[in-house]
């Protein structure tokens, strides 16, 4: 049997060879101390990195669906005020017909007159109201506005211009009211048949208004306005049936704007709990524990001290020592 001759140089060799892998263990060991995670290259667990990869994308995007909901929420708010105190008006309008339908003197009337311009230029400015520098009822041309001075439609608007928001994978929903859903089309006004029945515009996708159409609404109160100007007792009262129809239609339309601000909400609570639950998986699959790598890193540095120890008595031997 032939046996290998060991050297100093092999024994050192493999002294550091085993030096060096106890610094590597202690440098992981260090790495996860000061960074609390368990990996920081691909290469140290890439199962676990390929986990954390998945989690992290599934965080990210629903942190995305998060802001779009309450984007959505915000845009809700805004639109529900507006329709809120285009239902007042409306309230005011009826309360002021109510009062000129019982009145005598003209005077008086011209009075009620006043108030009811007021009103509709009003009226005017909501259907113009904004949202971060977005027009909210004017379906997909948000940078103009729904209705010029006069109360007639600047562009044409249909019932396919819905804004959809992504609220969740496969799920969106529409975030804008139409305009002509909310005020109405009188395209031949001041014919008074097109007051009477309120017209939103049909329900298929290419329905809608044209742009120079006068808003039914706007129209409902110029009508009012002449018929307290001509003290026309007929037309006054046609004017209350007119407004009670536009106010029904409104709450119907503040009803549907509330249901979807509900539903955001529910849906934003959803979300945040669906974070909490990722980031929790997230941290149990990346975080490193504490103790463990600690307690681990210390008994690497006592075996890397044992083996500094062992090895300095290993290679004392030096040529003074042969020559002796």
């Amino acid at each position: 049997m032939i046996e290998m001759r060991i050297t100093n140089s092999m024994m050192s060799s493999t002294m550091l060879m085993n030096l060096n892998n106890s610094l590597r263990r202690m440098n992981k060991g260090n790495t996860q101390m000061v960074t609390g995670k368990k990996f920081s290259m691909p290469s140290d667990d890439p199962i676990g990195v390929s986990k954390s990869l998945a989690l992290n994308t599934a965080v990210a995007q629903l942190e995305r669906h998060k802001k779009n909901a309450e984007d959505a929420t915000s845009w809700f708010q805004i639109t529900e005020t507006a329709v809120a105190e285009v239902s007042n008006i409306l309230l005011r309008a009826k309360e002021l017909a109510v009062s000129a339908d019982g009145l005598e003197s003209k005077v008086d009337k011209e009075k009620i007159k006043v108030e009811i311009d007021q009103l509709t230029e009003e009226l005017v400015n909501l259907s113009n109201t904004s949202y971060s520098g977005k027009h909210v009822f004017s379906g997909y041309r948000t940078e103009q506005k729904l209705l010029d001075e006069n109360g007639k439609y600047i562009n044409e608007i249909k019932n396919k211009e819905k804004m959809d928001y992504q609220v969740s994978i496969g799920d969106t929903i529409d975030v804008n009211t139409l305009g002509h859903k909310l005020f109405g089309i009188a395209p031949n006004v001041p014919n008074p048949a097109d007051l009477d029945t309120v017209n939103t515009g049909g329900t298929t996708p290419n329905d809608g208004a044209n742009a120079g159409e006068t808003a039914q609404l706007i129209g409902v109160f110029e009508a009012l306005s002449k018929a307290l100007g001509d003290d026309n007792q007929t037309d006054i009262g046609k004017s209350i049936g007119r407004i009670e129809k536009h106010l029904d239609n409104v709450l119907s339309v503040r009803g549907e704007i509330g249901a979807k601000t509900r539903r955001m909400e529910m849906s934003i609570d959803r979300i945040e709990q669906d974070i909490i639950n990722f980031t929790a998986l997230l941290s149990k699959n990346e975080d490193a524990d504490m103790a463990e790598v600690i307690m681990k890193f210390k008994n690497d540095e006592n075996v890397y001290r044992a083996a500094l120890s062992t090895g300095a008595k290993v290679i004392q031997p030096s040529l003074v020592d042969f020559i002796r």
